[in-house]
């Protein structure tokens, strides 16, 4: 039978365990196998002579046509398929998306010319890196919006009025783009392009094209979570302003912003500071994982830098709103709030 025959072949060419040999702590097998010489070319092996049930003995070359021929090291399968990986990057500028798109674009252009033609059976995918970069884009596009709802939800439960919310929503509206105007700013040649006591500021904080990865987008999320502190301190000082003062006409309440506003500019400011200094070591970092780090960390700053306008934009929209009350003759929303 087929099997027999593998299993001599097994035996005589590649080896046959047969016992162990402990020296010590270690344990050697003793194989039993055709000597080199007898098994190095197919001539030879033609010539091996197969035992049968009836004792006899045939040379290979009557039961099977012996030849030789390249094969897989190993064989992979996925989903019951044979597969096989064909390797291949990308240049240091070019994102993996687009690569990708490329490449399929071709690949469809040669099967429509003729020039390559699947067998029956076979089929090609793009995975990698890139499999795993959509699978990820899949999921940040539930959760991101997902993230917005919550901080949303949680500033809402904090001033119990929609609008004061969307008033504070603002920053992470303006952090958002400035986290884009800053990773655009590192695409281009003069960003930073400031020596300082000897040292390049383009090479200290790593200055480089940069593509949407998933790594930005973790730090896009990050900035969400913090690019509200200053819309909230602001916010919450021109509540308790309002509830403490009720100005009747214009001219009083812009008085009362300017006051409130007057008070927060400096813990706005620390609250900035304080985040942009703890990221400038993330910046800067070469080591080990760094090449996550470093893009996550890139929008946060940049997103924070652009965010501090919201110290001036916060004010602005709820003086308009509570000049707007009072123009159509109603009280400021956290005066009657305080007077119930």
């Amino acid at each position: 039978s087929i099997a027999q025959v593998q299993g001599f072949l097994s035996g005589a060419i590649g080896g046959m365990p047969l016992t162990y040999t402990v020296e010590g702590r270690e344990r050697y097998a003793v194989r039993v196998r055709y000597a080199r010489d007898f098994r190095s070319e197919p001539d030879q092996l033609e010539t091996m002579l197969v035992p049968l049930p009836n004792k006899r003995q045939v040379p290979l070359a009557e039961l099977a046509d012996v030849r030789f021929a390249r094969g897989p090291q190993s064989l992979k399968t996925e989903d019951a398929f044979l597969v096989g990986y064909v390797l291949f990057d990308k240049e240091p500028d070019a994102a993996e998306g687009e690569v990708v798109m490329a490449a399929r674009e071709h690949l469809a252009h040669l099967q429509e010319t003729g020039t390559l033609e699947l067998p029956s059976g076979v089929r090609f995918a793009f995975a990698g890196t890139y499999e795993n970069q959509m699978r990820a884009t899949k999921r940040l596009a539930v959760v991101i919006p997902a993230c917005l709802l919550v901080i949303f939800l949680i500033l809402y439960l904090q001033f119990r009025s929609v609008l004061t919310s969307l008033m504070v929503y603002v920053g992470i509206i303006v952090a958002f783009s400035g986290g884009f105007i800053w990773l655009w700013a590192y695409g281009q040649s003069g960003f930073l392009d400031v020596t300082l006591l000897g040292i390049n500021l383009r090479d200290v904080m790593q200055v480089s094209p940069l593509n949407l990865s998933v790594a930005v987008w973790v730090g896009f999320i990050a900035l969400f979570g913090i690019a509200t502190d200053d819309g909230v301190l602001m916010a919450t000082q021109l509540k308790q302003q309002f509830a403490e003062q009720t100005p009747t006409t214009r001219e009083e309440v812009r008085q009362v912003v300017l006051e409130a506003g007057s008070r927060r500019i400096r813990p706005a400011m620390m609250t900035t500071a304080t985040t942009l200094i703890a990221l400038l070591p993330v910046l800067t970092s070469t080591g080990r994982g760094a090449e996550i780090l470093v893009p996550m960390a890139i929008p946060t700053f940049g997103g924070m830098v652009f965010q501090v306008m919201t110290v001036l934009i916060v004010p602005t929209l709820y003086c308009a709103w509570q000049e707007a009350r009072i123009m159509s003759g109603q009280q400021p929303t956290e005066g009657k709030e305080a007077e119930s």
